[in-house]
């Protein structure tokens, strides 16, 4: 045995040679590295650029948003103008008391209700199927023609859109004198209550559909073509690209804008509805936006208004985080996250 051989066994027999081997299988564990955590200061000097970028938008926020809410403490109070703040004599919780037995508040609860779940079912799937008809649209100048063709009612204010539909189907629109030319019964859908919940949220498809598909747009073309790709070899047609690829896309997305969408789902266009409210009567026009306005502003019912909003903005909070954790619940994002 050569020297060169022996050195080679003693150093293969040895402690340090068999811990510098680990055998074959098994995992090396190495400890892990540590993370030295930067201060406060620190990490704000490193994002000073992105600090002083996002200052104006929290400017604007914190006084236009949360300055505002110090305005709720009159719900408290038997409010007057004239008195201010701090001389308005506080009457505790008797303006929620006279909100919950009003029954006309009861009304515009429910007409809001009714309103938001028939747009939920009827308006906020269209955005997501206009996204998938252009986003099978091959042609690119088809498809920015069709795009510009629907974005364009969003940047018409509602007097317009109103309006527009009162050229329509009103009783002297243009929809009912081709009928009557025809020898056909002339309607009025403008001024019909029983239909009314079906023309504001036409009026709302028409106006803000096209608008919403830019989002789900965006999120289409974050898709790999390579997965469209693998469906079609294993032999899928249209209908199995869009069900196993670009719905799947879309999943995290839609129940994101699902969420937002139901923390604004009071809200259901105060322009909108003041502007027909005279046609159509408040028995179906009356919504919590509207009852504030005319309780508060017209009314000078400040107090009872302030009460009745801010039952409204609760209601709504509590809607986001019911549907935040029913999104955690099935393996989504949602809104936020616990850390």
């Amino acid at each position: 045995m050569s020297a060169v051989t022996a050195d080679r066994e003693r150093e293969a027999g040895s402690p340090t040679s068999r811990r510098r081997r680990p055998v074959a299988g098994t995992a090396v564990t190495r400890p892990p590295v540590p993370v030295r955590k930067l201060s406060v200061w620190t990490r704000l000097r490193k994002d000073r650029p992105l600090i002083l970028m996002t200052l104006p938008g929290v400017i604007l926020l914190v006084v236009f948003a949360y300055v505002p809410m110090l305005g709720n403490i009159i719900a408290w109070q038997e409010y007057n103008p004239v008195r201010g703040f701090v001389d308005s004599p506080f009457v505790a919780w008797d303006n929620f008391v006279r909100v919950f037995q009003n029954p006309s508040f009861a009304l515009a609860v429910k007409n809001t209700l009714v309103i938001t779940a028939f747009q939920l079912v009827f308006y906020f799937p269209v955005p997501v199927v206009l996204a998938l008809l252009l986003n099978s649209v091959l042609s690119v100048k088809v498809r920015t023609f069709i795009q510009s063709v629907v974005y364009l009612p969003h940047f018409f204010s509602w007097v317009i859109v109103v309006t527009v539909f009162q050229q329509m189907f009103g009783g002297a629109g243009l929809v009912n004198r081709v009928l009557i030319d025809h020898g056909m019964q002339p309607f009025d859908l403008m001024t019909n209550p029983n239909t009314f919940l079906v023309l504001i949220t036409s009026q709302a498809i028409w106006k803000d559909a096209g608008w919403g598909i830019i989002i789900f747009l965006a999120a289409l073309s974050t898709v790999d073509p390579a997965l469209y790709e693998a469906v079609a070899i294993d032999g899928g047609n249209g209908w199995r690209r869009m069900w196993h690829v670009t719905l799947p896309a879309l999943r995290s997305v839609v129940v994101l804008l699902l969420i937002l969408r139901l923390g604004d789902a009071l809200n259901v266009g105060f322009e909108q509805l003041i502007l027909q409210r005279a046609a159509v009567g408040t028995d179906v026009s009356e919504v919590i936006d509207t009852y504030v306005y005319y309780q508060g502003v017209i009314a000078g019912d400040w107090g009872f208004a302030t009460a009745a909003g801010l039952m409204k903005g609760v209601v709504s909070l509590l809607l986001v985080l019911g549907a935040n954790k029913i999104a955690h619940m099935v393996g989504e994002a949602g809104v936020y996250q616990k850390a």
